[in-house]
């Protein structure tokens, strides 16, 4: 008998926080007025799209008027984004993409099911699978290339098995994982799993054998990719992202949002900014060179790091990663560590312009040497 995968939904049977980085406010107090770069949250450094931006000016004076009571403005903007290939029916919309995560593990996680992650990855998987009373299961990505065990994770799956998680590309590492590893890993899984695709860093990727969740959606695989406005558009403030899958998949997601829960600065910023080809492309091509720029002084600097197709760079230094930390806070620079992530050791850092990635490694090689 084939399992049912569809629920009602529940409520939470536990309190879980996801805690995230040092907020800049707080941090810049400490500094009396020093000059202070935040690398800790993979924002965009260029600000945000000036299009979302002319759209919520534009806007501004409506806000005594509640916003759409559905999103399906920007669900019909989404499928003219992606050409058509998927319908307004195949997103669904939410406040950023860990209220995505949360929604999309309210809507098929009950006591007794399970989810598989593959650490290193970004913690609220788990913390928040754990607040719906699902058990977790970490099957480790492999190597230095931190490969998808592939023949791990279908070995791991049972009938209580829901949700698989990856990230592509991964965060905290930057890593990718290949069109070929994931084709085996979905061909072969069963009906009742959906592969959660978080895509939130998709724009960086240059990659040739790198490849989207839409690619597995338009063959009706059980795919939900996750994306969000908070990193190459710049819109982290509004909290906004969106998910797509297939019809069914979504539309079963899409009953537990609320009406008006995206509000009217969010919504017009977003429809604007899928536009913005302009933004995206600068934003596009200054991470590319900063990346290279960045790579060549942590070669001369000795320090371990891995190569990246996001907006962050992880190194592993030789000293402590929360002395690392600490000490770069005091040279105004905020990164963050990511031992939470699965990742113990490491420090991931945002890239940023010119001025902000001299600062960085400055105060990397005043620290370390």
């Amino acid at each position: 008998m084939a399992i049912d995968i569809f629920k009602e939904y529940l409520l939470p049977k536990t309190k879980v926080d996801y805690i995230g980085g040092k907020g800049k406010v707080d941090v810049a107090k400490l500094l009396n007025g020093q000059t202070l770069f935040k690398l800790s949250s993979n924002e965009n450094i260029l600000g945000s799209s000036p299009k979302a931006l002319q759209a919520v000016f534009n806007t501004v004076n409506k806000l005594s008027e509640y916003p759409d009571r559905t999103d399906e403005r920007l669900r019909n903007k989404l499928s003219t984004f992606y050409d058509g290939e998927l319908n307004k029916n195949q997103f669904f919309i939410n406040n950023g993409g860990t209220s995505l995560i949360d929604l999309i593990e309210r809507a098929f996680l009950e006591p007794r099911n399970e989810i598989i992650i593959s650490n290193p990855a970004f913690i609220p998987y788990a913390i928040f699978a754990k607040k719906w009373g699902a058990k977790v299961i970490d099957i480790p990505l492999l190597g230095d290339n931190f490969d998808l065990n592939v023949n791990g994770i279908l070995a791991s799956i049972n009938d209580n098995t829901r949700l698989i998680f990856v990230t592509n590309p991964n965060n905290p590492m930057g890593t990718h994982i290949p069109k070929n590893q994931l084709d085996k890993l979905i061909d072969n899984l069963p009906e009742h799993v959906i592969l959660v695709y978080d895509e939130v860093y998709h724009q960086y990727v240059d990659a040739s054998n790198a490849v989207r969740a839409y690619e597995y959606v338009k063959e009706g695989k059980n795919v939900i990719g996750v994306n969000s406005f908070s990193k190459a558009y710049g819109l982290a403030g509004l909290r906004i992202g969106y998910g797509y899958s297939t019809e069914k998949i979504a539309r079963y997601i899409a009953q537990a949002c609320t009406p008006f829960m995206i509000n009217t600065l969010a919504l017009e910023a977003a429809i604007a900014a899928l536009d913005d080809v302009e933004f995206i492309n600068k934003t596009v091509a200054l991470n590319a060179t900063e990346k290279i720029f960045i790579y060549n002084e942590l070669d001369n600097l000795g320090i371990q790091y891995w190569k990246t197709q996001a907006n962050f760079i992880t190194i592993k230094p030789e000293i402590n990663d929360e002395e690392l930390e600490n000490a770069m806070l005091m040279e105004g620079i905020m990164v963050r560590p990511v031992a939470s992530f699965g990742a113990p050791g490491c420090v991931r850092v945002t890239i940023g312009d010119r001025e902000a990635n001299t600062a960085y490694l400055k105060a990397l090689k005043k620290i370390v040497q």
